[in-house]
């Protein structure tokens, strides 16, 4: 994404906050039993352009708004119709900018409940803080909805976005500005090869299923797709500072009662950590996926939320 491009995207961003515009992402597979009803196969308003990814005509955009996607370059050619290559959610009064339904492609950036999910449970541990961070990352940062929350929770702190994926880095720069975050800085990392110190805070809501095809933004590597997820623990303690805390929103497969990731670090977290909680957040997401290669013995994908504070 060019400069100009980023700014014309924020204007497009600012413009539709201005017309009152939210949309909930769901589940993708919510999204296309929505779209395949009768009467949703094209767009009729805002919402089914930036929100439900439906082809529209361009006689549905405000004056100006057409003009302003193609400087974005979010503007693609659908048959006689034309799409939108973003999507655009509200959480609370946050507005971001990430890829539109559905998402395929290596680079997409991808937002949805469990990213609701993953903010409530930060929320809920900020309100329990001993002291406000001052320098914080959010690892795999996608759109920068928890970069974008921690800045909001604690102002004076300076917040690291951190993906190897450009094309989110260049998402979560735009979404950082139409959200009024001064203190926040998009860094390509690989986990935490390219962020140099200590911090005080470290957030995750990493990819954490069995992808064949590898995509980033959803292949969470070996170990029934945990893989990422347990270097981020491994990596993440010795970056933290003494007293600093490590929140992670992940999904792990059960096999029986044998959960393979919480036993994985189980010694590291009672060697290194002076307090750390692990819990279930929903015991069954992705049932989908256990249809997939991979998961022939899981019995269950649960959301987990992981909270460690450093000794």
């Amino acid at each position: 994404m060019t400069s100009t491009q980023a700014t014309a995207l924020l204007t497009l961003g600012t413009t539709l906050r201005q017309a009152g515009y939210r949309f909930m992402t769901v589940t993708p597979s919510t999204h296309r039993r929505i779209n395949g009803r009768p009467g949703n196969e094209q767009a009729r308003d805002l919402r089914d352009v930036f929100g439900w990814s439906r082809p529209f005509a361009p006689t549905v955009l405000p004056p100006g708004m057409l003009e302003m996607m193609a400087d974005a370059g979010v503007l693609a050619g659908d048959g006689d119709a034309l799409r939108s290559t973003v999507r655009a959610s509200t959480l609370d009064d946050l507005l971001l900018f990430h890829s539109a339904f559905p998402t395929h492609d290596d680079d997409a950036v991808f937002f949805g409940p469990d990213t609701y999910r993953f903010i409530g449970a930060m929320r809920r541990a900020f309100a329990t803080a001993d002291a406000a961070p001052m320098r914080a990352i959010d690892v795999g940062c996608g759109s920068g909805a928890g970069a974008l929350t921690i800045a909001r929770a604690f102002p004076a702190a300076d917040v690291i976005g951190a993906d190897v994926n450009l094309a989110a880095l260049a998402l979560a720069r735009v979404n950082a500005q139409l959200n009024d975050a001064t203190r926040f800085t998009a860094c390509e990392s690989d986990l935490f090869n390219g962020v140099a110190g200590e911090v005080d805070l470290i957030v995750s809501n990493p990819p954490f299923v069995v992808d064949p095809d590898g995509r980033r933004y959803r292949h969470g590597g070996g170990e029934r797709g945990a893989e990422l997820s347990r270097r981020i623990v491994e990596e993440g303690l010795p970056r933290l500072r003494s007293g600093g805390r490590l929140l992670l929103y992940t999904g792990v497969a059960i096999t029986g009662d044998s959960d393979h990731f919480l036993e994985s670090l189980r010694a590291r977290l009672d060697a290194e950590c002076a307090s750390w909680s692990y819990e279930e957040l929903d015991p069954d997401i992705f049932g989908g996926q256990l249809g997939e290669p991979g998961y022939e013995e899981v019995e269950r994908i649960a959301a987990v939320w992981l909270q460690a504070r450093k000794r």
